[in-house]
């Protein structure tokens, strides 16, 4: 399901999102709004949006936490492409060390910082669950 060519499902819409980690190894989420008419409603997910028409993910991850968190994310890496059956899905990372109730929100309920143990039977959105269970046994396997 992951690492995938995006040419592969030219008729999918991208997405992008991002992990910020802090120095705790923690992630950042954002709980999403309550409101019945969206998608995934009160559940964790990871900050990012949908790629617009004639915009990079690139692109579109700048804008998106411009937007939603007012944090400029243009030392980010692309970390991993998920080919999910409703969309391609491009996984940004960038260290962030900052409280997250300095974080300014304009989007969603709240941000909270969560380590890996925090994770188990969170309600996470997208299937960002597995983006994360990968990330983390990414990060075990680099620590070594």
């Amino acid at each position: 399901m992951k690492k995938s060519n995006p040419e592969q499902s030219p008729m999918k819409r991208s997405g992008a999102s991002i992990i910020f980690l802090n120095s705790r190894n923690e992630v950042l989420l954002l709980l999403r709004d309550d409101k019945p008419d969206i998608p995934y409603p009160n559940m964790w997910d990871l900050p990012g949006g949908h790629v617009e028409e004639n915009e990079t993910p690139e692109g579109c991850i700048k804008r998106e936490m411009l937007e939603e968190i007012e944090t400029d994310v243009s030392r980010s890496r692309l970390h991993a492409v998920y080919d999910f059956p409703d969309r391609i899905e491009h996984i940004f990372l960038m260290d962030l060390d900052v409280s997250a109730d300095a974080i300014p929100l304009n989007e969603g309920q709240q941000l909270g910082w969560f380590a890996e143990h925090n994770l188990k039977g969170l309600p996470l959105a997208y299937g960002f669950d597995l983006v994360l269970e990968d990330f983390f046994v990414a990060l075990r396997q680099n620590a070594r």
